[in-house]
C-alpha cells in the first residue's frame, strides 16, 4: 500500500519519525517521505542522516498553523500523525499550549486531510488516553475521539483514519530507560514507586502497527498492540544491577500501571492474533464486519493494563536489547 506513494509524518523528528522513516524507505520504497516538525534544529541534524537519499523531503510547520497544513499536504497519499505535547508534568503546568496541540492541531489535521484527499491516517495514541488522570492523556483521549469521529465527519470524502495505542516506547526520548542509562554510573536510580509497572514496546514495533494499521484500517479503529510488561525496579536492576534504588514518590500526574484498554472499552474490543482492536461505539460501527473481520470479543470485564499482563518480559531478553541498542542509548 505505502510503495511508490507521498507519505508525510507530523512530528517526524521524533523518536518515532527516526524509526518509521528508514523503515519504510526499505521495505515499501514509497516515492516521497515528507517531515512536517516546527524544530528547525531537529530537521538539521536528521537531514544529515538521509543527505543522499532524494525521497525525503522536510517541511518546516506547526500543526496548530492550519494554512501551513493544507500547503503541507499537497499530493500526499497517507499521514501518520507523531505531532504531540507529550511529556506530562510540561502539559500539567502549560495546559493552554497542550490543548492548541494535541486537540487543535487535530482538528487541524482531520480537516486538512479530508479537504487535500489524503487516503489514510493514522495518528499515534498512548495508553495515558485510557482512563486518563493528567492533562496529557485527557487531551490525547479527546484527540483519539476526533479521529474515530472524522470518518463520519468526512462525509463522502476518500479519506479514513485511525489510532495506534502503545505504552512505554523502549529507549524513546524521555523515557526511564535512556535516563537510567544516563546516571547508571551515579550509584543510585531513583525509582518513583517500586510497584510500578510498565509496557515494553520497541520502537520497532510501533512502526510496525502503524503498518499494519495502513493495510487493516477501515476507519475508526484503535489498535493496540500484544505486549510485554515489567516492573520499573527490575528495568533499574538490569540496567544498574550494582545501584541503589530511592524511591522518590510520583509525580504529579503520573499513573502507577499503564492502561491501554479500559473496561469501559471492553464491550467494543476484539482480540487477534498480536493486538486488540477496539472499534468505535458510535453508527454501529462496533457491529461492522468489515471491520471486526476475524476478530473473537473479550470478555465484558476485560482490562489491558501493564500489571494485569499475561506477558512478561525477562531480565536476559531486556540485556539483549540493552545491547543491541547500546550505540543509541548512548546518544542521549
Amino acid at each position: 500500500m505505502l510503495s511508490n506513494s507521498t507519505i508525510l509524518v507530523t512530528g517526524g523528528t521524533g523518536s518515532f519519525g527516526h524509526a518509521f522513516v528508514p523503515m519504510t524507505l526499505q521495505k515499501y520504497n514509497p516515492k516521497k517521505i515528507v517531515i512536517l516538525s516546527r524544530d528547525e534544529m531537529k530537521q538539521w541534524e536528521m537531514a544529515k542522516l538521509f543527505k543522499d537519499d532524494p525521497r525525503i523531503r522536510f517541511f518546516l510547520g506547526d500543526i496548530r498553523d492550519r494554512e501551513r497544513l493544507y500547503r503541507a499536504l499537497d499530493g500526499v497519499d497517507y499521514v501518520v500523525h507523531a505531532a504531540a505535547t507529550k511529556i506530562v508534568p510540561t502539559a500539567e503546568y502549560n495546559p493552554f499550549e497542550c490543548i492548541k496541540t494535541n486537540v487543535i492541531g487535530a482538528m487541524n489535521l482531520i480537516d486538512a486531510c479530508i479537504d487535500k484527499r489524503v487516503k489514510r491516517v493514522v495518528a499515534l495514541s498512548t495508553d495515558k488516553a485510557s482512563s486518563p488522570i493528567n492533562l496529557y492523556g485527557a487531551s490525547k483521549l479527546a484527540s483519539d475521539k476526533l479521529f474515530v469521529a472524522g470518518n463520519a465527519y468526512s462525509g463522502g470524502h476518500v479519506t479514513s483514519f485511525a489510532v495506534v495505542r502503545y505504552g512505554n516506547v523502549m529507549g524513546s526520548r524521555g523515557s526511564v530507560i535512556p535516563f537510567f542509562v544516563s546516571i547508571r554510573d551515579k550509584g543510585t536510580l531513583p525509582i518513583t514507586d517500586p510497584r510500578m509497572t510498565r509496557f515494553m514496546i520497541s520502537l520497532e514495533q510501533g512502526v510496525e502497527l502503524v503498518w499494519h494499521a495502513f493495510d487493516d484500517m477501515v476507519g475508526g479503529e484503535i489498535y493496540v498492540k500484544k505486549i510485554p510488561s515489567m516492573k520499573v525496579t527490575d528495568v533499574a536492576r538490569v540496567i544498574a544491577p550494582d545501584a541503589c534504588q530511592e524511591v522518590i514518590g510520583i509525580r504529579p500526574g503520573e499513573k502507577l500501571h499503564e492502561q491501554m484498554i479500559g473496561i469501559e472499552d471492553s464491550p467494543f474490543t476484539f482480540e487477534y492474533d498480536e493486538h486488540f482492536k477496539i472499534l468505535p461505539s458510535i453508527n454501529d460501527w462496533a457491529s461492522s464486519e468489515e471491520r471486526i473481520k476475524d476478530g473473537k470479543k473479550v470478555d465484558p470485564d476485560f482490562v489491558y493494563s501493564s500489571e494485569k499482563n499475561d506477558e512478561w518480559m525477562a531480565d536476559d531478553e531486556l540485556s539483549r536489547w540493552l545491547d543491541s541498542n547500546s550505540e543509541k542509548l548512548g546518544a542521549f
